[in-house]
């Protein structure tokens, strides 16, 4: 696959500090300081995770949104195409020597596809579990629970964004940047990759285009419950849903919800696919299609609180 990553985003969001402190909290590494003065529209943050990068820019926004999401590619041929197959769709491009930016109409998001080198990844040591019959831990604790250091996530894995058109926002991604869709929940939303993970982006129908998640990569569940453990200690209002497994996707789950209002994921053990000829990508429907166990998701999930008054423009406090 040409398309190879997601390199970074820009988050928009009337309370740029705060944001910025829930991330860094969350375990991504603040980048430099504030920019552009004392001015609060002005302020920016930009914060790294282990392998990505500066994956997270946060930016002043009179509401919460993503501003930019950036896709890696590997050559300007790659660029070529990209610009070539969008123009095919009606939606107006910017080309550089080295991106190709556009904005996907449903969700209001503009993509920069950029030259980007392939992400390159150190294994995390895999966990010893016992198990009925094959004892390979022996005569020690198992290594979750000795580890001390904070929880770092390894980087970002993908965004969840409502549409008011997801038809067209699913070939704006698709047909328009060259995503290849996974599993599909009827009528409703697409898995799509750009890269080997199961899903970069997904693009659900909503009354409104807006941010409804991020999702960050640590190396397995012990790192997801670390994490979650020191962000609830910090602030229980934190919490959203888990610990739990998606069925779309497999993945081990925690939600969090930063001072914005957008939900924040730990995940591990994502489905791969390598080989577009051995996966069939599923249609599902109901309560399926969310997760295979755990508890069940609250409705502030389903129904972020804040979306009536993202639909009727109402702006909230800025610091």
């Amino acid at each position: 696959m040409s398309l190879h990553r997601l390199t970074q985003i820009v988050m928009g969001v009337p309370n740029v500090e705060q944001t910025a402190a829930y991330y860094a909290d969350f375990g991504l590494t603040p980048v430099g300081g504030s920019t552009g003065g004392t001015a609060a529209p002005q302020r920016s943050h930009t914060l790294s995770t282990i392998d990505g990068g500066e994956q997270l820019r946060i930016v002043h926004s009179s509401r919460r949104r993503l501003v930019e999401l950036g896709v890696g590619a590997d050559d300007p041929d790659d660029l070529d195409r990209v610009a070539a197959s969008l123009a095919r769709l009606d939606v107006p491009v910017h080309r550089t020597a080295g991106s190709v930016t556009a904005v996907d109409p449903g969700t209001e998001v503009l993509v920069r596809v950029e030259l980007s080198a392939r992400l390159r990844q150190t294994a995390a040591p895999a966990p010893l579990y016992n198990a009925p019959g094959t004892d390979v831990r022996l005569g020690h604790r198992a290594a979750g629970i000795l580890r001390e250091e904070p929880v770092r996530p390894r980087k970002l894995g993908h965004v969840v964004l409502g549409s008011t058109d997801q038809e067209t926002s699913q070939r704006f991604f698709q047909e328009g940047l060259g995503f290849k869709v996974s599993d599909t929940v009827k009528g409703l939303a697409a898995f799509m990759r750009c890269s080997s993970d199961h899903h970069n982006v997904l693009v659900q129908q909503a009354p409104v285009a807006f941010l409804h998640h991020t999702s960050w990569q640590v190396d397995d569940v012990d790192e997801i419950g670390r994490g979650a453990t020191a962000m609830l200690e910090a602030d229980p209002d934190r919490h959203t849903w888990g610990l739990g497994r998606h069925y779309i996707g497999s993945n081990f789950f925690w939600y969090l919800k930063d001072p914005a209002g957008t939900f924040s994921e730990y995940y591990s053990d994502l489905d791969c696919i390598v080989d577009d000829a051995l996966w069939k990508p599923g249609v599902f429907e109901g309560m399926k299609s969310l997760y295979a166990w755990g508890p069940p998701p609250p409705p502030s999930f389903l129904a972020p609180e804040d979306l009536a008054a993202l639909m009727t423009g109402a702006h909230a406090p800025t610091e």
